[in-house]
């Protein structure tokens, strides 16, 4: 079992900056995937950003530019610096780690992250 707990959503202007954590409640040596999607209301939950155990990182294309994912082995964190912030990117963003060798998936009870144009 992974208890992930997601901080850094707010509210911030159009062109403006946040950067979500996720903090997992187990070493990440174990996690195969960390990423991070987000559900604005209305639509289907989407994939953001995802890295790899072995740092290989995936972004929506929408975001590409823009986000950039990083993960923290010692301090067992998954972060998400947004920058250039639209108003199509509010939602709320979840965190999400898959493990592989028991195809287990978990997700954060999810962050609201509001931009105003």
């Amino acid at each position: 079992q992974v208890q992930l707990v997601e901080s850094g959503g707010g509210l911030v202007q159009a062109g403006g900056s946040l950067r979500l954590s996720c903090a997992a409640s187990r070493s990440l040596f174990s996690i195969t995937i960390m990423g991070w999607y987000r559900q604005a209301p209305g639509k289907q939950r989407e994939l953001v950003a995802r890295i790899w155990s072995g740092y290989t990182r995936n972004y929506a294309d929408s975001v590409k530019g823009r986000f950039t994912i990083s993960r923290d082995n010692a301090k067992n964190t998954v972060s998400l610096q947004m920058n250039s912030l639209k108003p199509e990117d509010t939602a709320v963003y979840y965190c999400n780690v898959v493990i592989s060798a028991t195809s287990s998936e978990y997700w954060g009870q999810g962050t609201q992250v509001t931009v105003s144009s």
